[in-house]
């Protein structure tokens, strides 16, 4: 009895090597999978689908993203097939598989192998005997077309109810991390933009109790990686990645997101969503609320409410805030740079809260000792200002809740500063400052243990960012000096030229007796810091640990000039004269950094160049003046 078979086909194989599994929209080599966002994979099946023949630029954008699109497409479109030759190893002089046809389109070159079959197949009885020879050709249409929806049917199921079988066997997800999205819009100036919508994003889900997400310091070092999905999840210790992509052209804006299991390398949801530039952050609401709900966690009603509230924003205002976020840099001028941002943002919007947080934030850095730039007496008034006007716009901002609670407690206000981090906690409890802040909080007031125990739940955040070095900080300030010393090399590793970092490494490796070894370590930090004046204050203690007081007194002599010029940090002087052994002369600056509430005073009770006069009356008076009793 003969037969009609109809078979389900195998994924498209070619090159050497090559196989692109169709209903995936995954690209492999051999056991491993090439990493490939949506854009280019969707126009890689558009040129195999039409083997040798030219595909225009107007046939790819319309597949891919839509007839009547608004973007620049011919940008876009070069980026996505130079990212396919890079993962195909292709090169356009001499393509093995993707030929630029100048002026017209693309046109795919390799040999496709035919698609495998597998063994499940349909099978019908011949109908020949049974139905009349002149009704035949209808019959065997009529059959056909049954066989391939019975097919068509049988097929969506098998592979709905694998969908679910797999969803309902894979791990439940508790974490997450977000990619840098990709700028997909041609222009590498836009880059601003993509990392802004990135941040944003991040801070929604933020809010989620029940799912664990990663900060922005520790993913934006996966920008442009060449890594695979499971090697960077592993690296952040997550069950699942959000990748993607924006496109910014004029005042609109097409973002698109993916969900990737970790342990599977399955991406289980995409979505691509247009929408006007002024409703970004309705945009990243509903990518967030998207995202949570697709992983399955359970969001309360309370944070429900705060993860889709948004509101318009000015195209021009909210342009204007991604670039203050993207300004980066900790000079003087870089942060001058950011404030100039942020208030001409306000300017043109002052009901627009986020802008008042970035300013708060510009404020909080321009007063710092690291950065040293203005007297925080001058700062810190400034930042109040700004936090409070954010939270009079958003009560339910948690970075401002965080810029409070960290002046505050520098203000010596300590009653206030910890239910301020404990509000950012309730409102984000994703928020690696409030964490790091609380810990501070708790170090200030000699609680080590409960302090180590926050900071490393802040590392559970932020395993590859700046949480590592509250840890080695909480350490040092315990005088357990070579855990200290191991965390903080640890740190360099992977930011060699981190300021901050060699500063306090430089401190560790002083009062651990290796004065010696803490000069080159601080010399660099002095030089990579544009010679901060806090640094500076701890290079004069190791020139003057190791003998070398004609150096340290140099150094003394540059501050003392440029504190003529401008301004320097009363810290800074405190430090200096400890270090030379001028406990007197220290007193005179301690109280100059009484009188303007410096930052170093919060940690009087546990930094250890302050033991080498803790026993004196005076500096028991001050303990007792900042309310550390």
């Amino acid at each position: 009895m003969a037969s009609d078979r109809v078979t389900v086909q195998q994924p498209i194989r070619f090159g050497d090597g090559y196989e692109l599994d169709l209903r995936l929209r995954r690209l492999r080599r051999g056991r491993h999978v090439v990493k490939l966002e949506r854009i280019p994979v969707d126009i890689l099946v558009l040129l195999i689908e039409h083997k040798d023949e030219i595909v225009t630029r107007e046939e790819i954008a319309a597949r891919v993203w839509g007839k009547g699109v608004f973007l620049d497409t011919d940008n876009s479109i070069r980026s996505a097939i130079r990212k396919l030759r890079q993962a195909l190893k292709d090169d356009a002089e001499s393509p093995r598989f993707i030929q630029t046809v100048t002026g017209q389109g693309y046109r795919f070159i390799a040999p496709v192998a035919p698609p495998q079959e597998e063994n499940r197949t349909v099978t019908l009885p011949s109908e020949a005997s049974a139905v009349p020879q002149k009704n035949w050709h209808t019959r065997k249409w009529l059959i056909t077309g049954a066989v391939s929806l019975l097919v068509l049917v049988a097929g969506s199921a098998y592979v709905l109810t694998r969908s679910r079988s797999a969803d309902a066997k894979a791990p439940k997800i508790h974490s997450l991390a977000v990619l840098p999205l990709s700028n997909l819009s041609g222009d590498p100036a836009q880059e601003y933009f993509a990392d802004g919508m990135t941040e944003e994003v991040i801070g929604r889900l933020s809010m989620i109790r029940g799912l664990r997400v990663i900060s922005r310091t520790s993913i934006v070092q996966f920008k442009d990686t060449k890594l695979l999905a499971p090697e960077i999840a592993r690296a952040l210790g997550v069950d699942a990645l959000v990748e993607g992509s924006v496109i910014r052209e004029g005042n609109r804006i097409r973002v698109h997101a993916q969900l990737i299991r970790a342990s599977t390398d399955e991406h289980f949801w995409s979505e691509t969503y247009d929408r006007e530039l002024g409703d970004a952050l309705t945009l990243e609401s509903e990518i967030a609320e998207s995202i949570a709900r697709r992983v399955e966690v359970t969001v309360t009603g309370e944070e429900r409410a705060r993860l889709v509230a948004a509101r318009p924003v000015s195209p021009e205002v909210y342009e204007i805030y991604l670039k203050g976020l993207g300004a980066k840099g900790n000079s003087k001028a870089d942060v001058e740079k950011r404030i100039a941002y942020f208030d001409e943002a306000i300017s043109r919007d002052p009901t627009f809260a986020p802008a008042y947080v970035g300013l708060a934030h510009a404020y909080d850095s321009l007063g710092s000792i690291y950065v040293g730039a203005s007297p925080p007496n001058e700062t810190r008034p400034r930042l109040i200002a700004a936090a409070q006007k954010a939270l009079e716009l958003d009560p339910d901002l948690p970075e401002a809740h965080v810029l409070l609670a960290e002046t505050y407690m520098s203000q010596w206000r300590w009653a206030e500063a910890e239910a301020e981090f404990k509000r950012a906690l309730d409102l984000n409890p994703n928020n690696v400052d409030a964490h790091i802040g609380l810990a501070d909080w708790l170090l200030c007031h000699e609680q080590v243990e409960e302090a180590l125990a926050w900071a490393r739940r802040g590392r559970e955040l932020d395993p590859l960012g700046e949480s590592g070095h509250s840890i080695a900080w909480i350490l040092f300030t315990a005088r357990r000096y070579d855990e200290a010393i191991h965390e903080f090399r640890n740190e360099l590793a992977v930011k060699p030229d981190n300021g901050n970092m060699l500063w306090d490494l430089g401190w560790a490796l002083i009062f651990n007796g290796q004065a010696r070894e803490a000069i080159p370590v601080l010399e660099k930090a002095v030089s990579v810091t544009n010679r901060s004046p806090g640094i500076i204050s701890a290079l004069i203690w190791a020139y003057s640990r190791d003998g070398r007081r004609a150096d340290a007194l140099r150094l003394l002599g540059e501050l003392k000039k440029r504190e003529q010029a401008g301004y320097v940090p009363a810290a800074a002087f405190v430090n200096a004269y400890l270090g030379l052994g001028d406990n007197d002369e220290a007193f005179v600056w301690f109280e100059r950094a009484f009188q303007e509430q410096s930052n170093l005073l919060k940690f009087i009770k546990v930094f250890p160049p302050f033991d080498v006069v803790r026993s004196d009356p005076r500096f028991q008076d001050l303990v007792r003046r900042v309310g550390l009793n």
